[in-house]
């Protein structure tokens, strides 16, 4: 499996989310350096920043070796996209054509053979200038259920070029996963040409839909760091390269352990958190919160699976609630470097559950505090932790 990632295109759609040309070199760097096969970074002709972070991006990649794998979307406008990649330092275009019937009709107000000799005209044109050409055929989910003729008409077009993919958007997010697989089966099976899978996620399928693109024969499937994007956003990076991996045994040369560090960077740079909850990554997916799991966990890894999450840089962590139980004070103690006795145990987790009672988030910050207060209405000596820098780590 081969990996783009469009965090820096697509991702930049997330109503809100704009990077300097410094901050785009930032992400571009480390996705790159994490093991992606190709970073899509700007748009071509929206911006003087756009333009810059373009050439600050390739003026890095190219001594690197890395130049073949920065990409650029452009339009079908004659010779402007081209000129304008050309000008900044590119040397890939993702060219955008209308994959459905009804687009070219109605937002182009074109005859398809008159938008497959524009789009034959900017290939050739693009080839001319040194570029290679991928093809975002947009629309072309709908344009498979709606208008499957034009669809392959348009595809004989594309293997006649220049072309070296055509990258199958699902641009509304409308797929299953039963019809991702049906659609490109098909093309696959008709045409000669290297396909991209690009997913959006309206439907929450795009993870689902993206693994079926593969199963199908897809070569590449776009992601975003941490499932950036327009509306619902696009396919997410971690959970589709390690369900990719634990799950069906596809591999791709993503560095797992980056996977962390890549959602952190973004997420500070866009300004856009990361669903705690989100799967691999996400803040509460390394945290057990019931006292059955913890003890299950402390007596034999029961109720542990692959997604370790040193693998993505995290460390597993047992929340202090309501739900808790023994062994997740046991757990955080240990952390901590605290050994206290099961009597102090069972006062702390009394302690931590009234608090869970008044909607009071207990974090490992808190044990030393609480169990000095305990400790104290009975006039024992206080409690230090022989890990005192852990104290300020919250779960």
């Amino acid at each position: 499996m081969e990996v783009m990632d469009t965090t820096l295109r697509d991702g930049e759609q997330t109503p809100g989310v704009n990077y300097t040309p410094d901050e785009k070199l930032i992400i571009a760097k480390a996705s790159l350096q994490s093991g992606v096969d190709a970073v899509e970074i700007a748009s071509a002709r929206i911006s003087n920043g756009e333009a810059q972070a373009v050439q600050q991006i390739t003026e890095w990649a190219r001594p690197n070796g890395l130049l073949d794998r920065v990409e650029i979307l452009g339009f079908v406008d004659g010779t402007k996209s081209v000129d304008w990649i050309v000008q900044n330092g590119g040397r890939v275009l993702n060219l955008l054509a209308k994959g459905s019937e009804h687009h070219c009709r109605v937002q182009l107000k074109k005859s398809p053979n008159e938008h497959f000799r524009d789009i034959a005209s900017t290939v050739r044109y693009a080839d001319r200038c040194g570029l290679s050409v991928n093809v975002y055929p947009e629309d072309w989910s709908q344009g498979m259920r709606d208008s499957q003729e034009y669809v392959m008409a348009l595809a004989s077009c594309l293997c006649e070029l220049p072309v070296k993919r055509m990258m199958l958007a699902d641009t509304l997010g409308v797929l299953t996963p039963e019809q991702t697989e049906a659609y490109i089966r098909l093309m696959t099976r008709s045409f000669p040409i290297a396909f991209d899978f690009h997913g959006h996620n309206d439907y929450g399928l795009a993870v689902s839909n993206s693994l079926a693109a593969l199963r199908a024969g897809v070569r590449r499937v776009h992601v975003t760091t941490n499932g950036l994007g327009e509306r619902a956003g696009n396919t997410n990076l971690a959970t589709l390269v390690v369900a990719a991996r634990d799950l069906y045994g596809v591999t791709c040369n993503v560095d797992e352990r980056a996977l962390g560090m890549l959602s952190d960077l973004v997420a500070r740079i866009s300004g856009v958190e990361l669903a705690a909850n989100a799967p691999v990554v996400g803040r509460l997916s390394t945290t057990q919160g019931c006292g059955v799991h913890a003890d299950g966990d402390k007596k034999g890894r029961l109720y542990q699976n692959k997604l370790d999450p040193q693998r993505f840089g995290r460390k597993r962590s047992y929340g202090m609630g309501k739900t808790a139980g023994l062994a997740s004070i046991e757990q955080n103690c240990q952390e901590l470097g605290i050994e206290i006795s099961p009597e102090q145990q069972r006062a702390l987790l009394a302690k931590v559950k009234d608090l869970g009672d008044l909607k009071v988030t207990v974090t490992k910050a808190d044990i030393v505090p609480l169990l000095n207060d305990i400790l104290s209405t009975k006039g024992c000596a206080q409690v230090q932790s022989s890990r005192q820098e852990s104290t300020d780590v919250d779960l």
